[in-house]
């Protein structure tokens, strides 16, 4: 997800000066000093590679460090220093981009061919060539994210304490139950992204003219060219793993669409559509906010790891208070609760950290406990969105994120240890090649181990007691799952949908919100309540659209996660339904992930995915496979029901 929108808004407003100041050296041939025109050589183009890995090992660490203070000691000196870090790294990255090309066309070695593919591809906001109309790009990018960062809603614009940041309306929609409530958050976030409409469009047009200057035909295809395999088959592999999991998003769907009517009266449905307001999530998204209305079984004893963290954390307060002579001082208690949050954020990252350890990987790196942020300093400003940082190629491996003892920051933690030994495992390779295989990969890998944290890994940990071993307990626990994992599966897709069909013109301006409402109803059954007008851009209300962020790599992302963790089950050994698996434990599991994690983007993903799977395309039959049980009851259910909707 995006990162901190400050810093994000001041990346692209330098991206764009730096490739300004670049684009008046990009030439088709050598020159050298007598002007004599040489044609470019195979040779040159493996000199070219081999420089910009060099250069990225000598100063990236620089930057990244930059980048770090900017993050986790908020103020106008980080800030300035990560700006001028960040003008010099992206200067020497749009010098790159121009120079890649005068290898077109040549016949080059596989892993230098790979390279210079990957450098051309390692934006998503291609300039264009006017020098005027770049700055006008970057001005506009940094405006759209201005209006999203600072959006709030007014109820009377002469009364600012009326006024409601994306927080709090969010706050709103997650916590009330009442219909008027809920839809006037929604419709009050769905305000600030107006202004934006006649800067999209014309953003759309800059950028497209960018992808043009670099052979593709429009920015959508250049977007999907990054998969090895052509934008077409990409988009028809999309469509196909849809296909797979549509049958049980719409049983999920008449479901919760159901349960909303029961609560709601027909304020629950919009022609047979799940109302976008009801859902607990701003863009319905995830459902899971309100469980309280669709819990299957009330009453049934619940997974609750949070209880024990906090448990956890308070008997080492206990401790420290303890050990104090006297009546401790408010002072002493302050700084013992600090400690003990401390404490508690250490330990919940250590048995994450051990999860990955008792598969045969590494121990994490002293510095990485020494140089991480943990938990939220009482001294300064940071950003506490949790990240995973790799600061120099080589080890320097750290996450940023403020813990307390909860169920969602313990399953992040997991998650961005992920990232982390991804990291490691492919520290190796030469720095063009540190990635994920494709951008789905890297945010799968920790949330593959999350799902290995099942209610008898987490008992065998001492975090919660034996589970209540029940079907009514087995339907809760994957409702709970589904609502996060497969409601999520079509908004995943549909985002860069709309973006393609904009970048091609099949989706025309003067019908952007109603193709991306006719999008919403076609994947998601997903509708608003009464008319959106072209006057508005419903799009700009999600960040991704205003931050110019590709949206697929997290449809790709939850189904690898569930492909990777059967694989890896299988390797364990383990017999019974998936979902009872942990692979906690296996060293067979852990060297098979590890060698897959080995291999970067260094090769295309397919033979990546094979290493590990078996298969060369990514499958989402290990989606349907976990969620049987729930695909069983939810059929069950719904028995009677006229599920399905029209979406026109």
């Amino acid at each position: 997800m995006p990162g901190p929108r400050n810093n994000v808004t001041t990346q692209r407003a330098l991206l764009a000066l730096a490739i300004t100041a670049s684009l008046t050296l990009s030439t088709a041939c050598t020159v050298d000093a007598s002007g004599d025109n040489r044609p470019a050589t195979a040779a040159e183009a493996d000199a070219f590679v081999a420089r910009v890995n060099a250069h990225m090992r000598e100063h990236h660490p620089e930057n990244a460090s930059a980048q770090w203070l900017a993050s986790t000691y908020i103020g106008p000196d980080s800030q300035r220093v990560a700006s001028k870090a960040n003008e010099r790294a992206l200067t020497s990255y749009s010098e790159w981009v121009e120079e890649a090309r005068r290898f077109d066309g040549l016949a080059l070695s596989p892993e230098t061919a790979r390279a210079i593919d990957l450098i051309k591809l390692g934006t998503a906001m291609p300039p264009p060539a006017d020098p005027a109309e770049l700055s006008e790009l970057a001005a506009i990018a940094t405006r759209m994210e201005g209006m999203y960062g600072a959006g709030t809603y007014c109820e009377d614009t002469d009364r600012p304490e009326t006024c409601r940041d994306l927080g709090e309306l969010s706050n709103t929609m997650a916590e009330s139950r009442d219909h008027d409530e809920q839809y006037a958050a929604w419709a009050g976030w769905h305000t600030i992204s107006k202004p934006m409409r006649d800067d999209y469009v014309r953003f759309v047009d800059l950028v497209n003219k960018g992808a043009s200057n670099l052979g593709y035909a429009n920015a959508g295809e250049m977007w999907r060219s990054g998969y090895d395999m052509s934008p077409t088959d990409f988009q028809d592999e999309t469509d196909r793993l849809w296909g797979q999991v549509q049958p049980l998003y719409e049983q999920l769907h008449c479901y919760v669409r159901g349960e909303l009517v029961d609560t709601y009266g027909e304020k629950g449905q919009v022609d047979g559509m799940i109302p976008a307001h009801l859902t607990g999530n701003m863009w319905a998204q995830q459902w899971g906010n309100i469980w309280d209305l669709l819990q299957p079984y009330e009453g049934t004893a619940s997974i609750d790891v949070a209880t024990a963290l906090r448990a956890q954390r308070e008997e080492d307060l206990a401790r420290r208070l303890a050990a104090i002579e006297g009546e401790p001082t408010a002072t002493q208690i302050v700084e013992a609760g600090r400690q003990a949050d401390e404490y508690i954020a250490r330990a919940m990252t250590e048995r994450a950290e051990d999860f990955y350890v008792s598969l045969g990987m590494p121990k994490l790196p002293a510095s990485f406990y020494e140089r991480s942020q943990l938990i939220k300093p009482r001294d300064r400003d940071v950003v506490c969105h949790a990240s995973a940082w790799d600061l120099d190629f080589a080890g320097d491996v750290r996450i940023k994120q403020c813990i307390e003892p909860t169920a969602d920051e313990f399953s992040t933690i997991y998650h961005e240890l992920g990232h982390i030994y991804y990291y490691l495992a492919y520290n190796h390779l030469e720095p063009l090649f540190q990635s994920g295989a494709h951008d789905g990969f890297h945010e799968a890998i920790g949330d593959t181990v999350v799902l290995s944290l099942t209610p008898g890994y987490l008992n065998s940990v001492g975090l919660v007691d034996s589970p209540e071993e029940s079907r009514e307990a087995l339907i809760n626990n994957q409702m709970r799952m589904a609502l996060d994992k497969v409601a999520f599966l079509p908004f995943g897709l549909l985002i860069d949908r709309w973006r393609w069909g904009v970048f091609d013109g099949s989706i025309a301006p003067e019908n952007y919100n109603q193709a991306w409402w006719d999008l919403r109803a076609r994947y998601q059954g997903v509708a608003p309540v009464g008319e959106r007008g072209e006057d508005l851009f419903d799009p700009g209300a999600k960040y991704h659209v205003p931050g110019n962020t590709p949206y697929t790599r997290y449809f790709l992302a939850h189904i690898l996660q569930f492909q990777f963790y059967q694989s890896l089950c299988e390797t364990s050994g383990h017999s019974g339904p998936l979902h009872e698996c942990s692979f906690y434990g296996s060293e067979a599991a852990g060297d098979r992930f590890w060698a897959m994690l080995q291999q970067g983007q260094g090769q295309p993903w397919p033979e990546t995915l094979e290493a590990l799977t078996g298969g060369r395309e990514m499958d989402a039959s290990a989606v349907l496979e976990y969620f049987a049980p729930l695909q069983a009851w939810l059929t069950e259910r719904n028995a009677g029901r006229q599920c399905g909707w029209d979406a026109g």
